[in-house]
């Protein structure tokens, strides 16, 4: 999560941000949506945000997606956290 809030700083130009906690009983759901037009993609200055985030979320097993939300402007990045 702090991750994606950085890159929402740094790189989306956004003026709203929403953060979502779900959770079942084995999973964890963490979502970052941005409202932001400035492309927040795996290019940039160098930077190792979006493989960081994966790598990390991958040592607990889960999974991670990224990229354009499906309606409007802006970026979605989701992480699924087995709790068990």
């Amino acid at each position: 999560m702090q991750e994606a809030l950085t890159n929402v700083i740094r790189h989306a130009h956004a003026q709203q941000t929403a953060v979502t906690l779900g959770y079942a009983p084995d999973t964890l759901e963490v979502v970052v949506l941005d409202d932001g037009t400035a492309l927040n993609g795996d290019r940039g200055a160098g930077g190792h945000g979006l493989v960081g985030m994966r790598e990390r979320v991958a040592l607990f097993g889960g999974e991670l997606e990224t990229g354009h939300r499906t309606y409007g402007t802006g970026y979605r990045v989701r992480a699924l956290i087995p709790t068990r």
